[in-house]
């Protein structure tokens, strides 16, 4: 989903401050909160047997018209009925990311729609849409060969195998919400970075994988503290959220450079600094500073607007809960604060809430206290009645399950 729109350019970048500027005006834009967005991913597999490997010609034909250019070079890549396009991933994973929508409600009819099209044309070839954060029976095996990928794949490489796994067999669950105006902008930062552990155990999936219990709740999550943490840590921005992620951003190592051909590997432990410095033979562009920033991955990242990393995939039509729990809880100015503090006890507290979920004291009674709050609040969301119902039976599931699961 992009709720602003972006117009990559080819100025070079000469000194650190412009490029600060640069990433601090374009990762917060600040204005009215209206919109709401989501990415939902998949892991795809064969309806009669989930453990039997991928192979990307049927997930072509299934796709058909719709299937992306990264698979058939030749498709007209046409949207899902309702405007929304299918891209795939490394392993094969399917997403649908819509378009920016004004109210909650819209939101889901069109995204539910467009997903419960796509799992009709999954149908086609006998493929089903996974219902977990990361595949629970398959090794990671990757589908797509091109750079970018090739040269990612390579860094992530050099710290074992998470890597691949998060490239291959990791199906995320992405809200996208405005900054908000110049004055909500830490608020609203900040009550999404204290609520993120308490969302990310209270709606893990991912607890399997090459068929065994990992012991962790999201071991899709695993998966990415597993990569290099400056490109996945989660970042407290404090009171200027803007330039301090501009100076992780510009600190944290170059997993690509992008060249002609298929070389676009970058010296190990370089960072945009460096490069800015002088230690490539060419200049960075502004272009090649917006495209360091997709290839930063922390639970929360800036993108103009802010985007929601740390959730696993849904099942079913169920992934409608965890984005509007997100969207009551940032719905006014005083739901927003009051989110922060009732997340106070599990906020920062990443790794144990993606490995103990609720068996960790603080982010259990974290996510109790958010979630109790998000179905207080969702009667002033614009989801239906019956929708609402919907939200709050998965909430009063999860709350219950993962409880059970910590004692």
């Amino acid at each position: 989903m992009s709720i602003s729109t972006i117009t990559p350019s080819h100025q070079s970048v000469t000194d650190r401050d412009q490029a600060e500027e640069h990433i601090a005006s374009l990762c917060f834009r600040t204005g009215p909160s209206r919109l709401i967005g989501a990415e939902l991913e998949f892991t795809v597999h064969h309806a009669d047997d989930p453990a039997r490997p991928l192979e990307l010609e049927t997930l072509r034909r299934a796709l058909g018209p719709h299937a992306p250019a990264s698979i058939a070079p030749d498709s007209p890549q046409e949207t899902l009925d309702n405007g929304t396009p299918v891209t795939v991933e490394p392993g094969g994973q399917v997403e649908i990311s819509s378009a920016p929508f004004r109210s909650l409600a819209a939101l889901y009819a069109a995204t539910e729609g467009d997903r419960r099209q796509l799992s009709r044309l999954l149908a086609t070839e006998g493929l089903v849409l996974g219902e977990h954060g990361l595949d629970p029976w398959r090794s990671p095996r990757r589908l797509l060969r091109t750079p970018r990928f090739d040269a990612l794949e390579k860094a992530f490489d050099r710290t074992g195998e998470a890597g691949r796994v998060m490239m291959c067999n990791t199906a995320g669950l992405q809200a996208c919400v405005d900054a908000g105006e110049s004055q909500q902008l830490a608020d609203r930062w900040a009550a999404l970075y204290a609520a993120g552990p308490a969302l990310m155990a209270a709606f893990a999936t991912s607890h399997r994988q090459g068929g065994i219990d990992t012991g962790w709740r999201s071991a899709r999550m695993r998966a990415w503290f597993g990569v290099d943490r400056e490109l996945t840590r989660a970042i407290d921005l404090g009171d200027d959220p803007a330039h301090a992620w501009a100076r992780h951003a510009l600190a944290a190592p170059l997993l690509c450079v992008r060249r002609d051909g298929r070389d676009w590997d970058a010296p190990r432990g370089l960072t945009f600094n460096d490069w800015i410095d002088g230690a490539l033979d060419t200049p960075p562009t502004t272009e090649d500073l917006e495209y360091h920033l997709t290839l930063l991955f922390p639970p929360i990242r800036p993108r103009g607007y802010l985007e929601v990393r740390c959730l696993d995939a849904q099942p079913g039509n169920e992934w409608i809960a965890p984005i509007a729990v997100i969207a009551a809880l940032l719905v006014d100015d005083e739901t927003t604060s009051l989110t922060r503090d009732l997340a106070a006890p599990g906020a920062g507290r990443w790794e144990q809430a993606a490995r103990d979920g609720f068996a960790d004291a603080g982010v259990s009674r974290a996510a109790h206290a958010v979630l109790d709050l998000a179905a207080r609040r969702l009667d002033r969301t614009t989801l239906d009645v019956p929708a609402r119902a919907r939200v709050i039976r998965v909430i009063e599931e999860r709350l219950s399950k993962e409880s059970a699961t910590a004692h």
